[in-house]
């Protein structure tokens, strides 16, 4: 008796199912999201996964801290980052609130110096870590997504400065208001 079910050869259905797990395409998703490899294709995206290393952080735990050398940019997969800066003299002052799919400490990509503010968790927070060393090697072996990561880079930080500028501008005008 013949079934008008066809039924697809198991060697054709699955062919492609071993190229990319379920886990690789998450890991996809969430690089593709974040600027710095928004232009890279799925090969470059696989080295860049090649690298990053999954951290955990509990409540109140600190990523990094204030005036610690950087090493790493970190990328929130699940959980709440809040931004300090903690000062000797008054209490903390809450500078933002990241959550999933946000990134952090990305000028560690480029040098060590010291953080600008400190990094802690705000509830049970999964990340993942991309460190200078691992990035400046695989800038070495290849240099065309070197080229589009440091790019990207470049455009965030100068983002991120004219925001910050903004900012000061704001409360540079509404100070002197208020001393008139």
């Amino acid at each position: 008796m013949e079934t008008t079910d066809k039924k697809v050869n198991p060697f054709w259905g699955n062919i492609f199912k071993s190229l990319y797990n379920a886990d690789e395409l998450n890991l996809f998703k969430i690089l593709k999201r974040i600027p710095l490899f928004k232009d890279l294709s799925k090969r470059e995206l696989r080295k860049v996964a090649n690298i990053l290393h999954e951290r955990n952080y509990q409540v109140n735990e600190y990523v990094f801290q204030m005036h610690q050398p950087g090493a790493a940019m970190f990328i929130i997969k699940t959980g709440k980052i809040k931004i300090l800066y903690e000062s000797d003299t008054e209490d903390d002052i809450e500078l933002a609130v990241l959550g999933e799919g946000d990134f952090l400490g990305e000028l560690a990509l480029l040098d060590n110096s010291p953080r600008s503010a400190s990094a802690m968790a705000m509830e049970k927070t999964e990340m993942l870590a991309i460190f200078r060393a691992d990035l400046d090697k695989l800038l070495m072996t290849e240099p065309g997504i070197g080229a589009k990561i440091i790019r990207q880079l470049a455009v965030v930080i100068g983002l991120r400065l004219k925001a910050t500028n903004e900012q000061l501008s704001k409360i540079n005008t509404e100070a002197a208001r208020e001393n008139v």
